[in-house]
């Protein structure tokens, strides 16, 4: 069998994203809120991306990298 890419995790604070949608249950919250609350995203970084597309869609498992977006413009 094939190994294929398999991302689940905040590997700074080693908590899964299902863990962490879990916790934030059907709250409506940012990025900055799971920082704040949990730590992850706030330390190396990696998971940003990762985090970002949880709260987006429900996914909690990644079979592919994902870059972090560019910040939006203030203008």
């Amino acid at each position: 069998m094939k190994a294929g890419i398999h991302i689940d995790r905040c590997t700074c604070f080693d908590r899964t994203f299902a863990d962490l949608k879990h916790a934030i249950g059907g709250e409506r919250v940012l990025l900055e809120d799971v920082t704040k609350r949990f730590g992850c995203g706030g330390d190396c970084g990696l998971c940003r991306p990762y985090l970002e597309r949880m709260l987006e869609t429900g996914e909690t498992v990644f079979h592919q990298v994902l870059l972090a977006r560019p910040p939006k413009s203030r203008e």
